[in-house]
């Protein structure tokens, strides 16, 4: 299930609210031009290429007007599923928007804006748009199961800057 949780940066360990609805959850990430919404899922075959799963949702990508795609897929079987974790939970922000549209499997964003940090929780057909400039990480669990679609303006959009700020270790991760 999809869901935000909104914590005070100053209380880590418990959420002011938990939204389940699919409008509350737009609505609220509206509120600071993140974008969530669900697509139809498009048929694709099990074990489908990297290329087939891009094809499967080119229209729906060329119509939010993302140049630069790929398919990030960590499962448990992964043999680097530690290391492809970690490297996404440092905080970052990045200079185009950073677009994720989830296939299958789940993920944890967290979005770090102002006192205030938004965990949404995304899974299959979920679509989220952080935009340029906001600081966030990203949780797939100890033992991912996720196949997304990584959406960005252009190649350059894919170069992360890190805060170096450990504020990712206070919070919750998607398994806790």
């Amino acid at each position: 299930m999809s869901y935000v949780a909104v914590y005070s940066v100053a209380t880590p360990d418990t959420p002011n609210k938990v939204l389940t609805h699919f409008d509350d959850i737009a609505a609220t990430l509206a509120e600071h031009g993140v974008r969530f919404e669900r697509w139809q899922p498009s048929p694709i075959e099990q074990g489908a290429s990297d290329a087939e799963l891009i094809a499967a949702y080119q229209t729906q990508i060329d119509a939010l007007g993302y140049g630069s795609v790929e398919v990030l897929r960590v499962t448990g079987d992964h043999a680097q599923k530690s290391e492809q974790r970690a490297q996404f939970l440092d905080e970052r922000r990045y200079s185009e928007d950073d677009g994720r549209f989830f296939i299958a499997g789940q993920g944890l964003f967290a979005l770090h804006i102002g006192d205030y940090v938004y965990a949404v929780r995304c899974e299959k057909n979920d679509l989220l748009v952080i935009p340029a400039g906001i600081a966030h990480w990203f949780d797939m669990g100890e033992n991912p199961h996720v196949v997304a679609l990584r959406l960005f303006n252009t190649e350059k959009g894919w170069v992360p800057e890190f805060t170096g700020d450990g504020i990712a270790r206070r919070f919750p991760g998607l398994d806790d």
